[in-house]
């Protein structure tokens, strides 16, 4: 699964690596993000006239933790923080968030935890460089009872590659760079061409390492939360 990550990049390597409108946004890098917050995401713009025509991606925040169109009340949000990719073209939840609502969450890490007996040891992974990298996410917008609007996603994970295997079987899905280019194009609505981007990062490109046991803090969000945990 993904319950934890991190993004730390500038605003210049935001706009750069996805394509970005330049004006202005509401970003601060941050070194904790969990569910229930608000969070960045990137969406890909309609096209417009020729398709040789350059777009920008638009930029903005989502809740984590999806509380569907349809839903009642928004307590489903909670568990819905992330899907698993290889049914997401079958629920109903998500079927349709597939065709026509995809969004990246941009990140440069995640944390999982590896377990022996009550011990929990956190571990951030990332790429080989540190690097930024998307996460492929659904979202949806739910009509609160006062009438307002609720935006909000939930990101895909799918099964974990050999370097994570041994303390996660779930990770999420890291699309390459290609792989970013589908997911945000608006026009392309075929389960055939989008499910299979949604496969395990190569272990290879990866890289994961333990940090101080304080990122298990919501409340923790400070640049020491991604340094090599020192025994």
């Amino acid at each position: 699964m993904c319950g934890r990550y991190t993004i730390t990049v500038s605003w210049d390597e935001l706009v750069l690596h996805f394509l970005l409108d330049r004006r202005s946004a509401k970003y601060a890098p941050r070194y904790n993000v969990a569910p229930g917050q608000w969070i960045p995401a990137i969406i890909g713009s309609i096209r417009e006239g020729s398709e040789l025509q350059q777009t920008l991606n638009r930029f903005g925040e989502l809740r984590w933790g999806l509380v569907p169109s349809w839903a009642k009340d928004d307590k489903s949000a909670a568990r819905m923080i992330n899907a698993r990719s290889e049914s997401a073209g079958e629920k109903p939840s998500f079927r349709p968030l597939l065709k026509s609502k995809r969004c990246i969450i941009p990140a440069d890490g995640f944390y999982e935890w590896s377990r022996s007996g009550a011990t929990k040891q956190p571990f951030r992974i990332t790429l080989q460089d540190g690097g930024l990298f998307g996460m492929a996410a659904l979202y949806d917008t739910w009509l609160m009872p006062a009438g307002e609007k609720l935006h909000t996603c939930t990101i895909l994970t799918t099964e974990a590659n050999e370097l994570i295997r041994g303390i996660h079987e779930r990770m999420p899905v890291i699309l390459d760079r290609e792989g970013e280019r589908l997911w945000l194009d608006r026009g392309i609505r075929e389960e055939r061409k989008l499910l299979p981007l949604l496969v395990p990062y190569p272990a290879d490109k990866m890289r994961m390492y333990e940090v101080n046991p304080k990122v298990g803090r919501v409340q923790y969000d400070a640049p020491d939360c991604i340094e090599p945990l020192v025994l």
